[in-house]
């Protein structure tokens, strides 16, 4: 079997080379926007979304895609009722910090898997835990991480995890690919365990 990584994320791509995951990378201009306002039904449709527009560019490029499965993800972390994507600025990064401190909140990853006659999208949930964080500590973080590119406007395996008291769930799908699921969902689509 081959595996394309429906993303440009650089996390996705290390979790599944440290997996032992052979795979190529492969991406396509997408959408992302979506009024959905539950989490868990946000991500699960922009990973579907993902996984369905990269199987379209390959067979419109003449792909042969009968032994191939796509794996796609899209994040999002939830807080108060509120879906937090990427920081826009700084000042979006700070506001979003300041909703963690000393709280929990939760991250939300959609996983789908794409095979030649059959498809899957679940979802997972990890509670994650932050001390409390003063203005100082939240500036620095901020000016040191740049974390404009994470969803939540953090990367648990980064310099936050100085601050992050605890998690309940999946360490990976925090970092960005829902390993546990994924696996699951293989095996419920396939039947057999994808690792």
């Amino acid at each position: 079997m081959k595996y394309i990584l429906a993303s440009k994320s650089p996390r996705r791509k290390e979790i599944l080379e440290t997996l032992g995951l052979p795979f190529e990378v492969v991406t396509a201009d997408t959408d992302e926007s979506c009024d959905e306002a539950d989490p868990r039904a946000l991500v699960e449709a922009l990973a579907l979304r993902k996984g369905l527009a990269v199987k379209d560019a390959l067979l419109a490029a003449g792909r042969e895609l009968s032994d191939t499965v796509i794996i796609s993800s899209d994040t999002v972390v939830a807080i108060d009722g509120e879906i937090l994507g990427k920081p826009r600025d700084e000042e979006d990064a700070c506001r979003m910090l300041r909703l963690y401190s000393g709280r929990r909140h939760e991250v939300v990853s959609g996983i789908c898997l794409i095979g030649t006659d059959r498809q899957g999208v679940s979802h997972e949930v990890t509670e994650v835990e932050f001390d409390a964080l003063d203005e100082e500590t939240i500036r620095h973080y901020v000016r040191l991480s740049q974390p404009y590119d994470k969803a939540g406007a953090y990367a648990i395996q980064g310099l936050a995890s100085a601050y992050i008291k605890g998690i309940r769930g999946d360490y990976f799908n925090v970092v960005g690919l829902p390993v546990h699921r994924m696996n699951r969902l293989y095996f419920e689509i396939f039947g057999e365990n994808l690792l």
